[in-house]
């Protein structure tokens, strides 16, 4: 390592400053301050057995703090202040007062300060102390230093030495949290190199660069930066104090000064002293028809939202982020407070945000607040369940206290079951599988399906386990696969397609083969359909796409439509399958116009809703109808992919079965006996729902028929936190840096079913409305000075789906609408500087675009069918 001269005092200059910008902000406009200083370092003692072995002594001098770039005068909010009037008499002392760093062999061995200093103080000195850390060797190491235990790699040429710290490696105790799903959350990219230039064996000069930059994976441009930067140079040498005698570093220590103590060059956590904490005026927002109610509790603001039926604008999104903010920082009384106070129709939406915050206190204060065994509470029970379901980071807490309790509705108990399996899936994915309630959580809904015979509750743990996505649960599907209750069926296969290709075995390849090709029983056309979706996305062989080219013309009419329509949208969006399938079709019998010319109204299609740099969205629509015209399945998936990760979004199922006595028609084959019924399931954000049923029952058919309104049911309806990623950053400089991204949306989805005898017309929809809010801020939040950034952009959108079915004819009329309005996105960038005396100075930016309205491109089949349809209604 370096060494200093005996006798000698060096003379340096030294600045850090740091800046935050959004990532592509040139430092001009970036917010930030620079602290300027002298120091002068001497050596203390030296090991008379080891040269590299020396206790050092540096004092920090003539303080300066202003901004780091050039302002006017009116943003310059340090215009005027002084080091001392900033920092304050007593802390610009304790800053000024000399400290020992024992370096070994260049690497720091020990801090010496004063424990009575503030943390933010002895922070910046052991930043200073780490930038003294280097070797002279080429080489790879581990070093301790401000900013935590952290590999380091050297590069060593003469005279000059370039340090490169590998900060992912870093370990601190200040530990974070972010969002499980890679679609939907943040990348960060970090950079820390220092360049040493030598001199009579000693530093000459250090320069430090450190860069750490957050971006939405989903939108990059939606970027911020934090940049530190340290500079260290020699200004010159003068005789300096002798040496101390002595045998050991902490002889030596006691002797310069009692009070001195080895505190530790890791960083110290500072907290925050809520400078910046919501106040009335700022949460009010000035939006006044749907905007917020501020409600002051002990000791926080808390935000309300008022509750409006404008769910999709983007303000109730933006409110909702503020409000969990707000709601992380109270106590749980402060919670309950809150929830109390709420008025009826604004509860839903606080329950969201309170279920959101994921802090003990906020747990705690809804599981208190909300009665489990009132039955009549079901929709806000359910709103809690759903942000369960919805956590971006779940513990082990969560999941035992939804499991535990006495429950007084049945619809529920049945969201409770299904909630829990999609909080073992991301405990899981974060490595808490053998965690002791995910162990007992794991058990029940394995051991479920088996232990009862109500087919409700077996539907109910079937789905847990659809939603857990557990290996140990594919042997479960296998055999509720070949099972002889059809909802059975849909959902074991519709959950065994969720699985990655590499658990899919030759035995669960098996058992799909023999359901789609009826081997051991006759089975409903809706679960065949299932069935080949999991063979196609399987990784299928020859033999087996061989085999499903054969059965067309073999199934029953609307089945035979189907599976062409499906294997030419594999083929046409080139799908994993579509090469196989390629081949396959060489073979003129398996491929010919006999098969391939069915007519029908059935189909599938896949199509692009968006295509980027950062993100890919798609859609699929698959409608499955009954020989006789009435729809037997609908299907609408929407999936988005990112950084190598991929999103099932959302996903609307409408069934219906046992309607042909409706018509006087015919039911298919393995059809006859079905019960009336129609109902929806939705998956959202790959969180399977509880499903809603429309009717079941031929008396129950009958009374909704001539009751009808046509008005949607809501599936899901409220505010979920989609992205949440926060981290302390410690910069190498001993500054702090906090770093929250959160994006928070609000959701409408319902859908209806209506049917007109009179006209023989049926006709389902699917309306999504929903507002999307992304903010991301990075602060550099000191006791004297705030400087940050907040990046965010929003956006509202609604999507419809409608199918039309004239069945007064065959082959009947189908048209279906995939429609999405014309919606605006709009990006915001603001920095900011502000003093605790109130001085601040604020930039804003912004800008809008409008992505036009479209409806989205099916088959051209589709399109000369909606043709007769709205033709025929005119």
């Amino acid at each position: 390592g370096p060494r200093l001269n005996n006798n000698q005092l060096y003379k340096f200059s030294y600045t850090t400053e740091v800046l935050v910008d959004r990532t592509k902000g040139s430092k001009e406009g970036s917010a930030g301050y620079r602290i300027s200083s002298d120091v002068h370092v001497n050596l203390v003692w030296r090991d008379p057995s080891s040269k590299d072995d020396q206790l050092i002594k540096l004092v920090i001098s003539n303080v300066r703090i202003e901004s780091a770039s050039p302002r006017s005068d009116k943003k310059n909010v340090l215009r005027g202040s002084t080091a001392e009037s900033l920092l304050g008499k007593p802390k610009l002392a304790a800053l000024t007062k000399p400290f020992l760093v024992h370096l070994k062999n260049g690497k720091a061995k020990g801090f010496y300060s004063y424990w009575a200093e503030p943390a933010t103080i002895k922070n910046l000195k052991r930043g200073l102390a780490s930038l003294l850390q280097l070797q002279l060797n080429t080489g790879k190491v581990i070093e301790n230093d401000v900013s935590g235990r952290c590999t380091v790699e050297y590069k060593a040429v003469k005279g000059q030495v370039t340090r490169t710290k590998l900060l992912e490696t870093c370990k601190t105790e200040e530990t974070g949290f972010t969002t499980h799903s890679q679609t939907l959350g943040v990348s960060k990219k970090s950079s820390s190199v220092t360049v040493f230039t030598l001199e009579d064996g000693f530093i000459r000069s250090a320069v430090a660069e450190e860069i750490h930059s957050l971006a939405v994976n989903a939108r990059r441009s939606a970027a911020a930066k934090v940049q530190s930067r340290q500079t260290l140079t020699l200004v010159g040498t003068e005789a300096g104090p002798l040496e101390a005698a002595g045998k050991d570093v902490a002889g030596v220590v006691k002797s310069v000064d009692a009070k001195l103590a080895a505190v530790g060059i890791v960083a110290e956590k500072v907290k925050s002293q809520c400078k910046g904490c919501p106040s009335v005026s700022s949460c009010s927002l000035s939006y006044t028809k749907y905007s917020l109610i501020c409600r002051n509790t002990n000791t926080v603001t808390i935000c309300l939202l008022i509750p409006s039926p404008l769910l999709s604008k983007a303000t109730a999104p933006r409110s909702f982020l503020a409000l969990v903010q707000s709601i992380r920082k109270a106590s749980k009384d402060e919670i309950l407070k809150v929830l109390k106070s709420a008025s009826k129709t604004s509860l839903p939406q606080v329950v969201d945000a309170v279920t959101s915050a994921q802090t003990v206190a906020s747990l705690d204060a809804i599981l208190e607040f909300l009665n489990f065994t009132d039955a009549k509470g079901l929709i806000l029970q359910e709103r809690f369940l759903y942000a369960c379901g919805f956590a971006s980071h779940p513990n082990e807490k969560m999941l035992q206290d939804i499991s535990k309790g006495k429950i007084g509705s049945t619809d529920i108990r049945e969201s409770v079951v299904i909630i829990m399996g999609a909080l073992v899936n991301k405990l899981c994915q974060k490595g808490g599988c053998n965690l002791p309630t995910v162990v007992q959580v794991k058990k029940m809904i394995l051991d479920g399906p088996d232990s009862t015979q109500v087919e409700s509750e077996v539907q109910m743990y079937l789905l847990a386990l659809k939603n857990s996505l557990l290996p140990e649960a594919i042997p479960v599907f296998i055999k509720y696969a070949e099972s002889e209750v059809g909802v059975y069926n849909t959902i074991a296969l519709t959950a065994l397609q969720r699985y990655d290709i590499s658990l899919i075995t030759d035995e669960v390849k098996r058992t799909v083969n023999r359901v789609y090709h009826q081997n051991r029983r006759i089975y409903e056309k809706n679960v065949r359909a299932a069935a080949a979706d999991v063979i196609l996305s399987s990784n299928p062989s020859y033999m087996e796409v061989k085999n499903l080219l054969l059965s067309i013309g073999n199934l029953p009419h609307e089945m035979n439509k189907y599976m062409v329509s499906k294997i030419q949208d594999v083929i046409r969006f080139q799908m994993p399958a579509s090469k196989v399938l390629r081949q396959a079709m060489k073979d003129m019998i398996s491929h010919n116009y006999e098969r391939f010319a069915k007519i029908g109204s059935s189909s599938s299609f896949s199509g692009f809703m968006a295509q980027s740099a950062d993100v890919t969205s798609t859609y699929s629509l698959d409608i499955l109808y009954s020989g006789s015209g009435v729809m037997r399945r609908s299907v609408m998936n929407i999936y988005g992919a990112s950084n190598g990760a991929v999103l099932h979004g959302l996903q609307v199922a409408i069934e219906a079965q046992g309607l042909e006595t409706l018509i006087a028609a015919t039911p298919d084959e393995g059809e006859e006996d079905l019960e009336s019924f129609a109902g929806m399931s939705a998956l959202l954000f790959d969180v399977q729902l509880r499903p809603v049923t429309f009717f079941k029952g031929y008396s129950d058919l009958m009374s909704k028929i001539f009751s009808m309104s046509g008005d949607p049911i809501n599936v899901v309806k409220g505010l979920i936190l989609l992205t949440d990623h926060s981290e302390v950053i410690q910069l190498q400089s001993g500054l702090k840096a906090s770093a929250e991204f959160q994006g928070g949306l609000a959701i409408d989805i319902s859908g209806g079913m209506e049917i007109s005898l009179w006209y023989r017309e049926s006709k389902t929809s699917i309306n999504n409305r929903g507002a999307l809010v992304v903010t991301g801020n990075i602060t550099v939040d000191m006791d004297f000075m705030r400087a940050g950034v907040e990046v965010s952009f929003e956006t509202e959108a609604s999507l419809d789906f409608i199918t039309t079915v004239q069945f007064s004819e065959y082959p009947f009329l189908v048209c279906i609408q995939m429609d999405k309005t014309t919606f605006p996105i709009r990006e915001y960038v603001t920095k900011y500087e502000s003093l605790p005396s109130g001085k601040s100075a604020v930039s804003r930016k912004s800008r809008k675009q409008l992505i036009p309205g479209s409806e989205f491109p099916l088959h051209q089949e589709n399109s000369n069918m909606c043709k007769r349809v709205f033709d025929s209604s005119w």
